[in-house]
């Protein structure tokens, strides 16, 4: 148990796994995953470790998948992008608008790879990534069967997908596939979004507008370690919102098409007055609420007690009870976060 897991998560927490396999491609991941489940370990397969908490040392074998490549095929009103799971993120990002391909923009600098963004649906300034995915290539690990989900059958919510649920543990994500049409509209309903103007602005505007804004209010992993928000929006019922406006007038809150109401776990946190707040080594960043981060040598245990903390008080100010976004992983594997913290 002395492979540290700690260059593996943002979070820099230090925990060890029983063994860490770096899979470039789909049968060097399955040989891994095979081997593991020959001798009745655990596996976890990681991207960046951007999203998760690590609570205990892992009693198996963690899988870095870094399927690499980007593929880009340019029809009539698009251009198709077939990319390799263990692509960075940001780094496709930036790919596409050198190429003159845009569309992602508002998603840069979200930490991760390329694999683990339908897992999340990831999104942020008004785009998310079921508005530009076209299928997910997954292997079936039982069975090494490749099988490709059309961005319907990924069955994407909020910070939601299949992957969370009956593709969990199941299948690996191997490709992402995405579509990015030429008939490009700017997204400006965010932040200093706002600003610019829809008739001239560019992608690459757009960009860079975005990185000043995440990088002005959001922690560098280097220097504090943290896995970016660690809580979701609360979507909340129409009444449940109504109540809450009438007492807080200026609350964020975004209608959704269901009649639901997303707010802003940010601002809640914010009016309870707990940016700094610590417990042990981990505290809540002093920019952003929504973050919470690895101050000085943090333990699991410290960050979930402070998540617990911060639940708590904004349930009882708001009677809205937050959730992790963060992946909470156990010894055997993920755990439910919720419960975890409450």
């Amino acid at each position: 148990m002395n492979h540290s897991l700690k260059p593996w998560n943002t979070f820099g927490i230090d925990r060890n796994a029983h063994q860490i396999v770096q899979a470039d491609n789909a049968q060097q991941l399955l040989a891994a995953w095979n081997h593991a489940t020959r001798n009745q370990q655990p596996v976890l397969i990681l991207g960046e470790g951007s999203n998760v908490l690590f609570l205990d040392d892992f009693a198996g074998t963690v899988i870095v998948n870094r399927i690499s490549g980007i593929a880009v095929q340019e029809a009539e009103d698009c251009w198709h992008l077939h990319v390799g799971a263990g692509e960075n993120w940001h780094n496709l990002v930036q790919f596409t608008l050198e190429n003159g391909i845009p569309g992602l923009e508002n998603l840069a600098l979200i930490p991760g790879c390329a694999g683990s963004s339908p897992i999340q649906n990831i999104g942020a300034y008004g785009i998310e990534l079921k508005h530009v995915c076209e299928y997910v290539d997954c292997i079936e690990l039982a069975t090494g069967q490749a099988v490709r989900l059309s961005a319907e059958q990924c069955q994407f919510g909020y910070r939601d997908s299949v992957f969370k649920h009956d593709y969990q543990d199941k299948f690996v994500i191997v490709a992402v596939g995405l579509r990015l049409t030429k008939n490009w509209q700017p997204v400006l309903s965010y932040g200093d979004l706002t600003r610019l103007d829809p008739a001239t602005v560019t992608a690459k505007e757009i960009f860079a507008a975005v990185c000043h804004m995440r990088m002005s209010k959001l922690p560098d992993p280097k220097v504090n370690g943290n896995a970016g928000s660690f809580f979701k929006n609360p979507v909340v019922t129409a009444e449940t919102a109504q109540v809450l406006l009438a007492q807080w007038p200026h609350a964020p809150h975004y209608p959704q098409a269901d009649g639901s109401v997303k707010l802003a776990a940010g601002w809640l946190i914010d009016q309870c007055q707990l940016k700094g707040t610590t417990y042990g080594g981990a505290a809540v960043h002093r920019q952003q609420a929504l973050v919470l981060i690895n101050e000085n040598n943090a333990t699991s245990h410290d960050v979930v007690q402070l998540a617990h903390q911060v639940r708590l008080l904004v349930g009882e100010k708001f009677n809205v009870w937050l959730e992790p976004e963060v992946r909470f992983i156990g010894c055997r594997g993920e755990v439910n976060a919720v419960e975890a913290i409450a």
